[in-house]
């Protein structure tokens, strides 16, 4: 069998044009056309009444039936007459474009008062330096979007006043408030340290995904995952919303350019060691919290809880 095709070719606007105006015209005609041959076979039908003498003796207001009938029947023809050839005429397409043109001009001319009114009120370099500052302002909050999806990653370490962090892979103190902390904010979350860290563990923390960086291309850790470089080891862990740095001495220092967040428990006592938290720059950070703990039966030194936001 076969199917006939769907012409989909485009159909040029002047010719389409043309083929409605047409169109209405020949319907115009088919109107006028239809009440006139109505319009004939009523008079007919009048005057074969008015020769065979019917009605004759039927008069209203004084006048044959048939007159004031033929009356009626002038009237609706001058209307229809009026409706299709004079208002076809005096106002068809032509008369509706002038006034279209009319329209189009005396709306234009309100808009451009309304835009002097606008550009008087509202300066054009000034509507641009708001535009250009709502532009960075969206840029600045899509960046800001970012930044979170990636996750503000967090270093977590207690040092000593001398940023004394542990002697032989170990701490030198021992503060059980310290370590509930800890646990507390780095359950859930990927924890990101070196080998000799990750060696001390007896087991792995609970709930947590461990990350060791190592330079050893050989090293395998049960349970952990094993990266080679501090980039690496947040590019395993961006899908966490705040990934945590816990150490060594050496990690942190890597990890310092690359942290939003520095939460530190600063042990009020100078120890010896041989693993050292770097240094805080001041004009880098801003300490945005801190909360004293003296010593007592539990804990042999008073120590602070440090919370620093970078600057």
């Amino acid at each position: 069998m076969f199917s006939k095709k769907k012409n989909t070719a485009q159909i040029d606007p002047l010719q389409r044009e043309l083929y409605e105006n047409a169109r209405r015209r020949i319907l115009q005609k088919k109107r006028l056309f239809r009440h006139f041959i109505v319009f004939i076979i009523g008079s007919l039908f009048f005057l074969t009444f008015m020769l065979l003498g019917y009605g004759k003796e039927h008069t209203i207001l004084g006048l044959n039936w048939f007159i004031i009938a033929i009356l009626i029947w002038a009237f609706i023809f001058v209307i229809h007459f009026c409706n299709v050839w004079l208002f076809s005429t005096f106002m068809g397409k032509e008369w509706t474009d002038r006034q279209m043109e009319r329209l189009i001009a005396k709306q234009k001319q309100e808009i451009e008062l309304i835009q002097k009114d606008v550009d008087l009120m509202y300066p054009k370099d000034e509507l641009i330096k708001k535009k250009e500052g709502f532009i960075q302002k969206t840029m600045n909050k899509d960046n800001e979007k970012a930044s979170k999806l990636e996750g503000e990653v967090t270093m977590i370490a207690a040092a000593g006043e001398n940023n004394a962090l542990g002697k032989d892979n170990d701490l030198v103190w021992h503060l059980p408030d310290d370590f509930k902390r800890f646990k507390n904010l780095t359950t859930g979350h990927y924890i990101i340290m070196g080998r000799k860290t990750f060696e001390t563990f007896p087991k792995l923390l609970p709930n947590r995904v461990h990350v060791v960086i190592t330079r050893n291309v050989d090293y395998k850790a049960e349970g952990a995952i094993v990266v080679h470089t501090i980039e690496d080891a947040l590019q395993v862990a961006k899908s966490d919303a705040q990934p945590f740095i816990i150490g060594g001495g050496e990690i942190y220092t890597m990890g310092m350019k690359h942290a939003d967040c520095i939460e530190l428990t600063r042990v009020h006592e100078e120890f010896e060691a041989d693993a050292f938290f770097p240094e805080i720059d001041k004009n880098d950070w801003k300490l945005v919290k801190e909360e004293f703990h003296d010593k007592d039966e539990r804990h042999k030194y008073p120590f602070t809880y440090l919370t620093y936001k970078r600057a």
